[in-house]
């Protein structure tokens, strides 16, 4: 932020992402593709990128190699100006070990800390779908003279068990108490069937967060968690302060989506998402040109319709040729359905192909699936429980490459 504060972007990539199998048999949750063309990293990286904060360490651990490849040739910034943002992988630079959680992975990589010498950390995570301007909170922060600042947003209290809750005091802005997935949580003031959920986004003063790292570091107890142990910890001194979401405007929202934040670590949560994209009026607009979500360019032709190819309420990506269906779907770059087949409620990923006749409903296709012709997905749910992997809500999945039988 040139003229203002010093300040160093984090994002949290390292996660494991098992509720998110078979799309993370392959790559790490924030390199699952999302909405056709991008990747889940895209939606933190533009939101920091857009909000000017220009130097961006991405942790990255398992499986990391397709995240990694996506930073380092989709995110190049103005070297002459110093500004980056650039994948850091485990590297045991406290001993032979692998993060052993969020808090251990900054602990770990304090080096780039030291030498930015920032005067703010902004450490989001990775895998969310919203819009967001971080200078916002980061001026709340500033303002209140804050050591951490949390942003919630308000979730139905039947939702809390999937959270962090926080609870804010009277003066709705200091963490009163923070409660990991809470059974039973307090709702909020004036509205008692809502809870602050966690976003898993914080900002901190630097030498705070140093030193509580440190302090959290000799606790062999903790978790060495951002929200389950640094958080807890910095509520109990009195230290937390909470960011609503609600009070983030970003240029070219819309009254519909705004506010919108999706955790998309489920395969219930990831096709719900895609489906908020589809509608003529989406719950959540990838189209907003003063807010843009950056990826890659595909360099692909433009997808094409023909043999009587019809396509609606659907997402169609560049390289697409589409002789069949589909009807209230997302497909990526190099999808291909053929004549007579029928694709409805599904997500596509790059380069399936479904053949003359066959029909898919209900799915998420990883990469490089072939759909032989005939074949049916989201027709039979019996054959799809013993073949496929089902979701508790009915979702089928199938991973990279995997066989589709006739």
């Amino acid at each position: 932020m040139r003229g203002g504060p010093s300040v160093l972007g984090i994002v949290l990539a390292g996660g494991e992402g098992k509720r998110l199998m078979p799309l993370t048999a392959d790559r790490a949750k924030p390199a699952v593709v999302f909405g056709g063309t991008y990747r889940l990293v895209d939606f933190v990286l533009s939101n920091l990128v857009n909000g000017d904060i220009l130097r961006v360490c991405v942790l990255t651990q398992y499986k990391s190699h397709s995240l990694d490849r996506h930073v380092t040739t989709t995110w190049r910034m103005s070297s002459l100006l110093g500004n980056y943002v650039t994948p850091v992988p485990a590297q045991q630079r406290l001993g032979p070990r692998w993060y052993s959680g969020s808090a251990d992975a900054i602990l770990q990589s304090l080096n780039l800390v030291h030498d930015e010498q920032p005067d703010y950390i902004v450490v989001f995570g990775a895998d969310h779908v919203y819009r967001m301007d971080p200078r916002q909170m980061l001026q709340q922060h500033i303002d209140n003279g804050a050591a951490v600042t949390v942003a919630g947003i308000r979730v139905p209290r039947a939702e809390a068990a999937s959270f962090g809750v926080i609870t804010p005091a009277r003066d709705g802005t200091r963490v009163e108490s923070f409660l990991e997935k809470p059974s039973d949580p307090p709702g909020l003031p004036g509205a008692p069937d809502k809870v602050f959920a966690s976003m898993g986004n914080y900002i901190f003063t630097t030498k705070v967060l140093v030193d509580t790292l440190q302090q959290d570091a000799e606790n062999e107890d903790s978790a060495h968690d951002m929200g389950g142990s640094i958080l807890p910890m910095l509520t109990e001194r009195g230290m937390a302060q909470v960011y609503d979401f609600d009070d983030n405007h970003v240029p070219g929202e819309t009254p519909r989506d705004h506010g919108y934040w999706r955790d998309v670590g489920t395969l219930d949560s990831y096709y719900e998402a895609h489906m908020d994209l589809i509608s003529d009026q989406p719950v959540f607009s990838l189209d907003n040109r003063r807010w843009p979500i950056y990826t890659r360019p595909g360099g692909l032709p433009p997808a094409k319709f023909c043999a009587g190819g019809i396509a609606g309420e659907s997402i169609v990506s560049p390289g697409c040729v589409i002789r069949g269906q589909v009807t209230q779907s997302v497909l990526s770059p190099g999808v291909t359905v053929e004549e007579g087949a029928v694709v409805q409620n599904s997500v596509l990923h790059d380069n399936v192909r479904v053949g003359r006749g066959a029909v898919v409903r209900g799915a998420v296709l990883d990469k490089n699936v072939d759909v032989p012709p005939g074949a049916t997905i989201g027709v039979n749910p019996e054959r799809d429980e013993e073949l496929y992997t089902v979701s508790p809500g009915g979702v089928i999945a199938l991973g990279k490459g995997q066989t589709v039988p006739m």
